[in-house]
């Protein structure tokens, strides 16, 4: 009996021993499946909070007055505003993930102003009237109306495809075009490509003999100038344009101002505030259209418009127009730098962006009709 007992007590403390030893086994794998997961558990949670951090830092100097928006690379910052809305995005999943509600209230709140400050472009504040498609389904341009298509297009020293803008000319019956950083030579491929078959008056203007900025028009320009802002940047050419029979006359210009880059930080706000300065004159309607160097996130540019003038892309509710950079690939094009800006009762609608070869910008086209 004792052998038995003995004999029971010892496979007994084995089982125990079996069952301890396997209840340990088994609690191991999740201890070390558990570690890996706080691990990524935290770094999601750093991630959300850096990512916010930087969409709302990023987002806020939209906000800046325009002394501070010109400090060194502000600028380009800046530019580039409405795509922080992707960061915080990306911040408000990942906090969502890891409870981390500081980073998801950052990211909310970016998301918040991207929302109010974009929205408008989406939202048309006019409509064009009936009969502007009928106008634009007419294979020839009608000068005598109170519609015209616009195009602006800066052809990077030259280099853009001439024959390739003459076309969008015909195919889009443009009546009135602007172009930037034009050479003498480039002028010359343009006449060889027949622009002057649909755009027969021009006035062309250069500041320091190279490269320059056009007009080119359908009618006669009135009262053309080399230089109609007296610009810091580069001579703006302007001239003025009769509608509907002489019902109407818009001043049209041809705008380049100096790039943001190191080194020219300040030029670059002087040349926007010359714009400005245009608020103030009177005596006619204006359309500025070129390459401002600028987009509606720089308080600079929305100087320019104050309460007078308006973004034809803003206006119309098309959306965002990015022109720059167009010759980047893989890189898209992420900032609407060039614009066509309209004075009181001109209104804006059809608004397209069309690539060319040879230059880093594409070209804005709209229809604008006078009231």
């Amino acid at each position: 009996m004792a052998n038995a007992r003995g004999s029971s007590r010892n496979a007994y403390g084995s089982a125990a021993r079996r069952s301890g030893a396997s209840s340990g086994t088994a609690k191991r794998p999740a201890a070390k499946t558990s570690a890996p997961r706080g691990r990524r558990h935290r770094l999601l949670g750093v991630l959300s909070v850096i990512f916010a951090a930087l969409a709302l830092a990023c987002s806020v100097l939209r906000m800046l007055p325009e002394d501070l928006q010109a400090l060194p690379y502000i600028p380009v910052i800046v530019s580039a505003t409405p795509w922080f809305v992707i960061l915080a995005v990306l911040a408000l999943i990942l906090s969502v993930i890891s409870r981390r509600w500081i980073a998801m209230l950052m990211a909310l709140a970016c998301i918040g102003l991207q929302v109010w400050w974009q929205w408008p472009f989406f939202s048309a504040s006019t409509k064009l009237p009936a009969a502007v498609d009928a106008a634009m389904a007419s294979t020839r341009a009608d000068t005598g109306d109170m519609i015209a298509r616009v195009m602006t297009f800066n052809v990077y020293k030259g280099h853009a495809d001439a024959k390739a803008i003459v076309d969008i000319v015909r195919d889009q019956r443009v009546e009135v075009l602007a172009l930037q950083e034009t050479t003498n030579d480039f002028v010359k491929k343009l006449d060889e490509a027949g622009i002057h078959s649909y755009l027969p008056y021009s006035q062309v203007s250069s500041s320091d003999g190279v490269y320059g900025n056009g007009i080119w028009s359908a009618t006669e320009l009135g009262r053309p100038v080399d230089d109609e802002v007296g610009s810091s940047a580069s001579f703006m050419p302007g001239g003025t344009v009769t509608f509907g029979g002489g019902k109407a006359q818009l001043r049209f210009v041809s705008v380049h101002t100096t790039a943001p880059i190191p080194g020219y930080w300040s030029r670059w706000k002087r040349s926007l505030d010359e714009l400005a300065s245009m608020r103030s004159r009177e005596g006619s309607r204006y359309v500025f259209m070129g390459d401002f160097n600028a987009t509606t996130d720089h308080t600079p540019f929305r100087n320019i418009l104050g309460n007078r003038f308006s973004d034809a892309a803003r206006q119309s509710g098309h959306g965002f127009t990015f022109t720059w950079p167009s010759n980047k690939l893989p890189l898209p094009r992420f900032a609407g730098i060039d614009h066509i800006v309209l004075d009181k009762d001109i209104i804006a609608g059809q608004m397209q962006v069309k690539s060319v070869a040879g230059s880093d910008h594409a070209a804005l086209l709209a229809t604008i009709v006078v009231q």
